[in-house]
């Protein structure tokens, strides 16, 4: 049929990968310690240790949360140490940092988890432009561990992707 509209992209054997396909849900929680340290930048220890154990850390039940100190004390790694004694029993995960690192180390499990067999010799697009806070080591990470076994690696969408890897002629 002349002038038939066809597809090429759906006909394609092109694999797409959405990272926002393993976004796990979960409040993500940046939990400062500054309140809770003398005029925000002596940790009292007496003091610090009193905070943490009248806590309600209930309320972290399957969160994701990032310790953080906002202004420029020097915090022992103890003290993080013993945060992370309260939240472990609810919280989903629990770094040192802001939230991109948070959802960096959260990615950084996902794809090391991610059996990535099925994209074995596959021509395969990364998915560009998501609506939840995909960190950009996430594309690099999941851009590296497919490497391997890819026939190639594009970055965007079918319409308009961008090359990134084509597996060499052997």
């Amino acid at each position: 049929m002349k002038g038939e509209i066809i597809n090429r992209v759906a006909n394609s054997k092109l694999v797409t990968i959405d990272l926002e396909d393993y976004y796990p849900e979960g409040e993500r929680v940046m939990f400062d310690i500054k309140d809770w340290l003398l005029e925000g930048l002596v940790l009292r220890e007496k003091v610090f240790r009193q905070h943490a154990s009248e806590h309600n850390w209930q309320q972290y039940e399957n969160s994701y949360v990032a310790l953080t100190c906002s202004t420029d004390a020097i915090v022992p790694a103890w003290a993080y140490m013993l945060l992370s004694t309260y939240l472990e029993p609810y919280a989903a995960k629990i770094v040192i940092g802001d939230l991109t690192t948070l959802e960096t180390s959260i990615y950084q499990h996902i794809i090391h988890e991610l059996d990535v067999s099925e994209f074995q010799d596959k021509p395969i697009i990364i998915k560009g432009c998501s609506n939840k806070p995909i960190p950009d080591n996430a594309y690099i990470q999941l851009t590296t561990k497919l490497k391997p076994i890819a026939k190639s690696i594009m970055y965007g969408e079918a319409c308009s992707s961008v090359p990134l890897y084509k597996k060499p002629k052997t």
